[in-house]
């Protein structure tokens, strides 16, 4: 039984509050290495990225330096991520397509961002929201499996479907907020197996309502 939109709202809420100062864990200090390691953080962990980028933004700092790399070049530096070979490969043509088609620049909108190599929606969405101030809502993993486990979604609801939803529910202010929040609520309570969040019984106090 998927909660009703208030309903639905008290629980994200509460997640945000569990989690005020949620950040992203990426390291990154400009738009083009923000796209980057969220296009890298697919499959693999936050941490694992940030192990890897120091070299691989040291070695190709910008688009123009990345472009002219060899896809074997830039896998060295993140064979220990999943599926590098794919990464590198879409990380070299994304850089291209970002001098050839945006003068070197990251762009803003979802339409021009999912036009790159390598970058979907919940990228998009990412280099959006965190880069860019955009309202945006990126669905990843943990999203995902905290809106089902809590009914604020039916548990055959698909990426996208999830996305409306919230976006339904909250503001486009709290987003972001939404966002960073869940992924670590995901991480330190609402575990894939063994989740503990029945001992946050706030989450579910709707009697206020």
């Amino acid at each position: 039984m998927v909660l009703s939109k208030k309903r639905a709202r008290k629980v994200l809420e509460e997640i945000i509050d569990l989690f005020p100062d949620a950040k992203p864990s990426l390291d990154f200090t400009n738009h083009f290495e923000l796209l980057v390691a969220v296009m890298l953080s697919a499959q693999t962990t936050d941490a694992a990225v940030n192990k890897a980028t120091p070299g691989l933004f040291a070695a190709f700092p910008t688009p123009q330096a990345m472009s002219v790399a060899t896809e074997g070049e830039i896998a060295s530096h993140i064979s220990r991520l999943g599926l590098y070979r794919n990464k590198a490969k879409f990380l070299k043509k994304c850089a291209q397509q970002l001098l050839d088609d945006f003068d070197g620049q990251v762009p803003q909108t979802r339409e021009e961002l999912e036009s790159l190599a390598g970058v979907g929606r919940k990228t998009a969405n990412v280099v959006m929201s965190v880069g860019f101030g955009i309202p945006a809502f990126a669905v990843d993993t943990h999203v995902e499996r905290i809106c089902k486990h809590h009914d604020i979604v039916k548990k055959s609801a698909t990426p996208l479907e999830v996305e409306k939803r919230v976006m339904d529910i909250l503001p486009p202010e709290q987003w972001l907020a939404a966002h960073q929040a869940m992924i670590y609520f995901g991480r330190a309570i609402c575990h894939p197996k063994n989740p503990e969040c029945d001992q946050y019984p706030q989450l579910y106090d709707f009697s206020n309502l």
